[in-house]
């Protein structure tokens, strides 16, 4: 994680946020950055690259190139990066600290959590941003038994050892105490949020109009989604509704990086589906202004309902850039928009539905403007990041004095 990073900001401005109140902030992270699938010339080669993002320091740890491309490499890659922050906890990372704090999935880095936990004698709070291993496995990534008892086996081992579990939806809450007996009172729930740092500016100062002509957006009706291409996002739905819209000026903009990147680049263009443009990933002040000068944002997953307990991360960007949300994912994601009142849900894999939302969408700006303000205003109210910031310190400090 890194200031500016296209992946990683829930904790790049946590972070940044609990320095600027005092404390002394390390992180350990991969090398790889994001959705990415090359490393930086300034870590080939190395195993442990030490950055400063302001008060933080970061500690960079070796994981391999191939991380991204597949399943089995990805796999490799969390054992690797399990083994490599063990390893910089304990020598490189060398202040006393109060407490650690880690983020899953992926699951392993309960590894890291629990070897450092115990070495160095303080207590860890493991933080839940997807149910891993269930999505792995609804999604058919893992398929071996002995694979998926294992990892059952590990989450409820890092379930007991955390002093304290954080899970970034109300609906994760209610899986971990009726389906595996984890105590309530050890959980607390502190989502994703709305960074409102690069959105304010911007609506404040870019020039919408020049902005959308300067990428060549003044004739279309844009479509932004912003992460991972993976299998778990299933945005071939999303070629499938643009392939329903090829006659009209609906523009896919897909910025991000993933597995299945390839195979949907390949496919549109199989396709010549003029109307999808495919990003690499940007730095985050660099994604908001695509998103502004958009006409909708898109929050997308596949049908499964595991992914009805998921808050989608990139709505929250949405909100903040006053985006309406063009919602793809059933469940508490479509409570969220549809409370706010700042989107409109399609039946995730039902390609006439999306296009059809799409094309209803189209023929009331009006409506999209006040979606946009609706959307701005419950996020302030509801997910201002600062806010959460503060909460999440207070939660940590109450651990730390258990």
């Amino acid at each position: 994680m890194e200031d500016g990073d296209s992946g990683g900001s829930r904790f790049n401005e946590m972070t940044r946020m609990w320095s600027e109140k005092g404390h002394e902030v390390t992180v350990l992270a991969g090398m790889i950055h994001g959705f990415e699938s090359k490393k930086m010339p300034e870590y080939k080669g190395k195993y442990f690259v030490c950055k400063q993002q302001g008060n933080v320091s970061v500690w960079r740890c070796y994981m391999p190139e191939t991380y991204n491309t597949n399943f089995r490499s990805r796999f490799f890659g969390y054992l690797s990066f399990a083994s490599f922050s063990v390893m910089a906890g304990i020598f490189k990372a060398k202040s006393k600290y109060d407490l650690l704090l880690v983020s899953s999935p992926p699951l392993f880095t309960g590894i890291t959590a629990y070897v450092l936990s115990v070495l160095k004698k303080i207590p860890f709070v493991f933080e839940i941003r997807d149910l891993w291993p269930e999505s792995a496995i609804d999604t058919g990534v893992v398929r071996n038994k002995f694979a998926i008892n294992l990892a059952l086996k590990f989450e409820k081992f890092v379930y007991k050892k955390a002093s304290g579990i954080n899970v970034l939806t109300p609906a994760f809450r209610d899986t971990l105490v009726n389906r595996k007996n984890v105590p309530g009172d050890k959980i607390v729930c502190i989502p994703n949020a709305a960074d409102f740092r690069f959105s304010d500016e911007y609506l404040e100062n870019i020039n919408v109009r020049i902005l959308r002509e300067s990428m060549g957006y003044n004739d279309k009706f844009v479509i932004t989604y912003v992460g991972a291409h993976g299998i778990a996002n299933h945005l071939i739905q999303l070629l499938d509704a643009a392939d329903l819209l090829r006659n009209t000026n609906v523009l896919f903009v897909l910025i991000g990086d993933g597995m299945q990147k390839p195979m949907l680049v390949e496919e549109a263009a199989r396709r010549n589906l003029k109307n999808v443009v495919f990003l690499a990933p940007l730095p985050k002040g660099e994604i908001f202004k695509y998103i502004i000068a958009s006409d909708m944002g898109v929050s997308v997953l596949k049908r499964l309902d595991t992914f009805k307990t998921i808050y989608s991360n990139k709505t929250f960007d949405y909100m903040a850039c006053k985006k309406p949300v063009l919602m793809i994912i059933d469940g508490i994601s479509r409570d969220l928009i549809e409370k706010a009142e700042c989107g409109i849900f399609a039946e995730p894999e039902k390609p006439d539905d999306i296009a059809e939302k799409i094309l209803q969408c189209m023929s009331k700006p009006d409506m999209l403007l006040a979606m946009g303000e609706n959307g701005y205003n419950y996020a302030k109210k509801h997910f201002d990041r600062s806010n959460l910031a503060n909460k999440y310190i207070d939660y940590l400090h109450d651990i730390k004095h258990k």
